[in-house]
């Protein structure tokens, strides 16, 4: 590794230090400037804002305290009596924290913002969730098992389901039911009858003789011849 690889490591660890510091008491618009080519006395300037001196305070001492505890030296500070305008000294790297009726006036951007740098605010930072302890990990691995028992219980709710898993789990086909085996009858509709019409045999016509009635028979007539 180069000198000059080590150096930007060096800067590019002691400015993500500030910015994490910055961050760790809400400081608003935070900007951190390139200046390399315009002062050979530090490498990065970092402009934020705080509301009021109390907070501008404790952005110096949470920086100042970030930097140390990154392993730079502890640096220096200026305007902690007023807090309008707090000036923390980290070497390499100098950062201004001001109220926004000072930051506005003077206007830092203006002198030192030629080459902006481009930072992932928070995306460094450990988190307490982001490495879970072995008694988180086992607790839940236990929550995620009886949920999948609690699961397994509930996904067969009927009978014919149960007896379905049970018999899996000892390599018997289960056996059907006969009325579910059984297919339902369609409903065939009954045969209307057709009414066939026959004629019927008409009457025979009567004989005229059997219209007429019989013709009575004369009486005969007794002789009037006497007998001898």
């Amino acid at each position: 590794m180069t000198t000059e690889t080590a150096a930007k490591k060096d800067i590019q660890k002691l400015q993500r230090a500030i910015v994490d510091g910055l961050e760790d008491v809400k400081a608003q618009d935070i900007q951190v400037f390139n200046t390399e080519k315009l002062s050979p006395l530090f490498e990065r300037v970092v402009v934020a804002s705080g509301t009021s001196n109390r907070q501008t305070k404790a952005l110096a001492a949470s920086v100042r305290d970030a930097v140390r505890d990154a392993g730079f030296n502890k640096p220096r500070m200026e305007g902690e009596e007023n807090g309008e305008w707090i000036i923390v000294d980290c070497g390499q790297a100098v950062v201004h924290i001001m109220q926004p009726a000072i930051r506005q006036y003077y206007h830092l951007e203006d002198l030192w913002g030629e080459t902006p740098v481009r930072l992932k605010f928070g995306a460094d930072k450990p988190t307490a969730q982001a490495v879970p302890r072995k008694e988180e990990i086992k607790s839940t691995s236990l929550k995620r098992s009886s949920a999948a028992k609690k699961g397994q219980t509930e996904a067969f709710p009927s009978r014919a389901q149960q007896q379905k898993a049970a018999a899996k789990s000892s390599g018997k086909a289960p056996a059907k039911k006969a009325a579910a085996a059984k297919t339902p009858a369609r409903k065939t509709s009954k045969p209307v009858p057709k009414v066939v019409k026959v004629n019927a045999p008409k009457p025979a016509a009567k004989s005229a003789a059997a219209k007429k009635p019989a013709a009575k028979k004369a009486p005969a007539k007794k002789s009037t011849a006497r007998k001898g």
